[in-house]
């Protein structure tokens, strides 16, 4: 299946989402539609030297900026890349959908157009980040800020299902993020989605303070958007800034300039492991459709490595994977005589 990319999204596109959409034909041999400005979008293949036959451009003639408001930008503009892009994959016009444009707009078009998959009441935005032991799932980290319990633990159910098909890890561990360990800790809200969590049948290990975020002690860390959303840049900045100050303290002296190039191999791993491009794009779980969102600052190769995600998650059939897990939980919900 065809991989849909919202060429116009993104601060840097639409030029480096071509050189990522080009790379990612030759390294994994995705398939790809391009939804965009025609004459922007084949020059920019052309400058690529790109005279294959798995790109194809869909022309569209609106582009939903950044900054603009969501829910209004996608009503008004049905001839932008993200709608359009939307539209096709609902049609079976492609397999999945990417955007490193405005991800509110994405979130929004993406449920209106897609609608949810049965038992998921709202998207949520998945983050796959580094931890000491491995690497850990995070959900939500923005598209719904206001979640109610039962939101968070179908945010849970999902990124179970997606960690066993998609990461290949049989049984992971699921952690709610708190203040603190105990299941007194919190507000009402969360104590609820504790016991919550407590009662279904995933792996739950309970609490997990933001300290803990990156030791490995869990395979899964749910929460709202809007405290997944804070934990998230806080981490960008804390990366940015651990880097920045290894780069300054090594070019400090004669000395630590000789060091920094004795261990120029352990910094480049350092650097990689850092790096928000190696891991591709966030997959929006919840929705009826396989939909990736790119962070906004995506290089080419993290779009290149977004299409990746994008088509082994196709490969998968993580989505309905996912499905059947909300259907599950469903089911036990009402056995027990309870409302989700």
């Amino acid at each position: 299946m065809k991989i849909i990319i919202d060429a116009m999204g993104g601060d840097f596109a639409p030029a480096v989402v071509i050189e990522g959409a080009v790379a990612a034909v030759k390294e994994c041999g995705a398939e790809i539609i391009l939804t965009g400005d025609e004459v922007k979008v084949k020059e920019l293949l052309s400058k690529a030297h790109y005279t294959g036959d798995k790109i194809i451009v869909h022309h569209t003639t609106e582009v939903i900026d950044m900054s603009e408001p969501a829910a209004l930008s996608v009503r008004r503009k049905k001839n932008s890349s993200i709608v359009v892009g939307l539209n096709l994959l609902k049609e079976n016009g492609g397999g999945a959908f990417f955007s490193a444009g405005n991800t509110g707009a994405v979130v929004c078009a993406a449920t209106l157009i897609l609608g949810l998959l049965p038992g998921a009441e709202r998207p949520g935005i998945a983050i796959i980040y580094p931890t000491l032991k491995d690497f850990s799932l995070m959900v939500d980290v923005g598209a719904n800020i206001d979640a109610k319990p039962a939101h968070i633990l179908q945010y849970a159910v999902m990124a179970d299902a997606y960690c066993r098909y998609e990461l290949n890890k049989k049984n992971p561990s699921v952690a709610l993020l708190n203040i603190g360990e105990e299941e007194t800790k919190g507000t009402e809200s969360v104590k609820e989605t504790y016991n919550l969590l407590s009662q279904s049948k995933i792996n739950f290990m309970g609490n997990i303070e933001g300290k803990d975020l990156f030791t490995g002690k869990c395979d899964i860390v749910v929460c709202d958007g809007f405290m997944g959303n804070v934990a998230l840049k806080v981490s960008e900045g804390v990366a940015s800034f651990i880097y920045g100050l290894l780069k300054r303290e090594f070019t400090s002296s004669l000395m630590s300039t000789t060091a920094a190039f004795l261990l120029r191999a352990n910094i480049r791993r350092l650097k990689k492991s850092l790096d928000y491009s190696e891991y591709g794009g966030a997959p929006l779980l919840g929705v009826n459709g396989v939909v990736i969102i790119g962070h906004g600052r995506s290089s080419s190769k993290a779009i290149k490595n977004a299409i990746r995600v994008a088509k082994e998650e196709l490969e998968c059939n993580v989505k309905d994977k996912m499905a059947e897990a909300l259907s599950k939980l469903n089911i036990a919900a009402k056995k027990d005589g309870r409302e989700l």
